[in-house]
């Protein structure tokens, strides 16, 4: 008999959230997630990575099942290293787009992420990692971006803020795509319509769950679509305003394992009710 638990499914976003700084997992993190196992819930990555640069990570955390990758345009199968579910940004509106983007702030670097399980990253040049542990390939031209289908661009300013440069993408971008920004340095453009909440709701139905047994944890605007359709959202210390505005509760940074000390409150308990 398995015991009873407050959230079957745990959705986590990765950068600035359940991975420190420095791309790593701390061992609480892991023995919270342990916990999470042992009660019976499952734990969901939701990340704007792409599935490729995702599968490490799955890896360590010893995850075999669902994903949900790209801001919500990939389900990605670890086990199975496939994608269940994908959807990619016209080529054609990408570059609409970010010409419209351009005729308002003048020239921005571009980059992509390729759709596929072993997608590249491309950069043109000029264009800065904002992660520099991940993988990228520098092209020549821009034109050399849209080679193959994409999941997103991810766009970066010379001079403006990230809150700047998203803030006039969705004024002048309009139905052409989505903006999102996602971290330091990270805003993007993503197919109309798909955010992680869609991600997150398709991977939920595929497991036979639903948005009232969600716990989301995020830190970025990104995030916020998510925070919405799950039943509590629980930003990080070190979150963007925006999402804070939105959540539930707030926890401590992600390099002070706040993911951490929210399900050893909401799980510990639990466990120990159970084995009596």
């Amino acid at each position: 008999m398995a015991p009873p638990i407050a959230y079957s499914l745990i959705a986590t976003d990765l950068d600035g959230t359940l991975l420190r700084g420095d791309d790593t997992l701390s061992d609480r993190s892991l023995d919270a997630l342990a916990l999470v196992a042992a009660a019976g819930a499952q734990h969901l990555v939701v990340t704007g990575r792409p599935a490729p640069r995702v599968r490490p990570l799955l890896d360590v955390l010893g995850s075999t099942g669902l994903a949900v990758c790209g801001q919500g345009a990939q389900l990605y199968d670890a086990g199975a290293d496939r994608l269940l579910w994908s959807i990619t940004l016209d080529r054609e509106l990408a570059e609409t787009a970010l010409g419209k983007i351009e005729a308002e702030v003048g020239e921005v670097y571009a980059a992509v992420d390729q759709d596929g399980v072993d997608g590249l990253t491309l950069i043109e040049p000029g264009y800065l990692m904002p992660h520099p542990t991940l993988p990228a390939v520098r092209v020549r031209h821009r034109d050399d971006l849209w080679c193959e289908p994409i999941s997103k661009v991810l766009l970066r300013h010379p001079t403006l803020s990230d809150d700047e440069l998203a803030a006039t993408a969705r004024a002048v971008v309009g139905s052409l795509a989505t903006v999102t920004m996602s971290g330091p340095g990270t805003v993007e453009l993503q197919p109309c319509g798909v955010t992680k909440a869609t991600g997150l709701a398709l991977a939920a139905e595929h497991l036979g769950l639903g948005a009232h047994q969600t716990i989301a944890f995020g830190d970025m605007p990104n995030d916020i679509p998510m925070f919405h359709w799950a039943a509590r959202g629980v930003a990080m210390a070190n979150a963007h305003p925006e999402l804070k505005a939105v959540a539930d509760e707030i926890t401590l940074s992600n390099e002070d394992d706040g993911i951490a000390v929210v399900l050893e409150r909401l799980f510990t308990g639990i466990l120990a009710d159970f084995a009596q």
